[in-house]
């Protein structure tokens, strides 16, 4: 590991996506009202409008000298980065065991770690981080990385952080568990986990029963009382911009993402009958009148299932944190997607305010695509935590 003395951090972002890594990084700030000490040189995002998104934030097209290399991983060349890089984040795809879909073991992009692991052995930072699945402890592909820990590519690192974090337990209104691995080269003493700085309050309880100084966890309550009801229309406006040499839909502030569905008559009816925190289990008995017929809310399969799923067709909480944002936040069907008191699914801006995404945050690509984004995204106030854990580490070590 080169020795590099500054007061700028700076940070690849590896599979970056739309840029939540990057941007709780950007967002962190030693002291209220300072600069962070954090600098992307480069990104490497694969899809073309998550890496469109992060160009108009971070990249060149913002104005700063990040370098977004919008294409395969495997043919980045990490060596002119070699000894100018403290810290390494990346998120590589996980669909293969990440409990949703057919988890294939074999599956082509469970190997794509391993190019995270050439490019931290090509640049050797100081630090590197791992966001996955929680289920990536448990995958051969996890066994693999420590087993290049231990005589492979990552032999100069200490992997001693290496844990399930909540996201609601460092303030963010999102009960999203992710696995994090944070590395310190051999250089350096090992860093530990964060601890977490808010905790579950039990129905009537106090978090004084575990640590005095933690916050109770943050609710989704602020977020829709300023969100501004009703969606106006279901589409973005037809608008298009030229971002890494290509011509794509955008830009749109994540203000502008308060768009709807066209929900069916048999949606809407659900949606009204389901009452506040409730799921398909409240649609059982029930019917409605659609286009003279007397049709049934629930389904055969629903009403054959009294344990899982039970997040079909649900209300979020309004006092309590949102459930894990997906892709597909804006189907009602795969989950706790509606509105805690509106008949209609989350619309895209406020998913984005759940994961933490600013106001002003800038979005390329499709409806479809954008949700994608969000979410795939790691969201904003981890990021940022992780960002502050790292940064008080390399400070009290003095290597900053």
């Amino acid at each position: 590991m080169t020795a590099r003395t500054t007061a700028t951090i700076n940070v690849v972002d590896l599979f970056a996506g739309c840029g939540g890594f990057t941007q709780g990084f950007h967002s962190y700030q030693p002291e209220p009202g300072t600069a962070s000490p954090f600098r992307s040189v480069a990104a490497v995002e694969f899809e073309r409008a998550a890496a469109s998104t992060y160009a108009v934030n971070f990249g060149e097209e913002s104005g700063n000298s990040c370098h977004v290399f919008a294409d395969d991983i495997k043919k980045w060349d990490p060596s002119p980065y070699k000894g100018k890089v403290d810290v390494i984040l990346g998120g590589p795809p996980c669909q293969g065991f990440s409990g949703l879909g057919e988890e294939n073991p074999l599956d082509p992009r469970n190997k794509l770690w391993r190019e995270y692991v050439r490019v931290v052995a090509a640049i050797e930072p100081k630090i590197f981080v791992i966001e996955n699945v929680d289920r990536f402890f448990n995958s051969p592909e996890y066994r693999a990385l420590l087993a290049s820990n231990k005589n492979g590519l990552l032999r100069n690192y200490n992997l001693s952080a290496r844990n399930v974090l909540n996201a609601a337990d460092f303030g963010v209104p999102q009960a999203r568990k992710r696995a994090i691995v944070i590395a310190t080269h051999k250089d350096l003493p090992v860093l530990e986990s964060p601890e977490p700085t808010h905790e579950r309050v039990p129905a009537g309880g106090s978090t004084l029963f575990d640590a005095p100084s933690r916050h109770p966890w943050e609710t989704v309550e602020e977020i829709f009382s300023k969100s501004p009801g009703e969606p106006l229309t279901n589409f973005l406006p037809p608008r298009e911009e030229k971002v890494l040499g290509r011509l794509i839909s955008g830009i749109y502030l994540t203000s502008e993402l308060h768009i709807g569905r066209n929900p069916t008559a048999l949606s809407l009816a659900r949606y009204r009958a389901i009452p506040p925190g409730g799921n398909r289990k409240d649609l059982r008995g029930k019917t409605a009148v659609i286009n003279g017929e007397v049709v049934p809310l629930s389904t055969e399969s629903w009403d054959r299932h009294n344990s899982g799923t039970g997040d079909v067709m649900g209300r979020l909480r309004i006092n309590a944190p949102s459930v894990t944002i997906r892709t597909e936040f804006f189907k009602p069907e795969k989950g706790r997607y509606l509105h805690p008191f509106l008949n209609r699914p989350i619309t895209h801006y406020e998913a984005a305010l759940i994961q933490g995404f600013p106001e002003g945050f800038k979005w390329c690509g499709t409806k479809v695509e954008i949700a994608r984004q969000i979410g795939n995204a790691v969201p904003v106030g981890l990021a940022e935590r992780l960002a502050r854990h790292i940064h008080q580490h390399l400070a009290a070590n003095r290597v900053i």
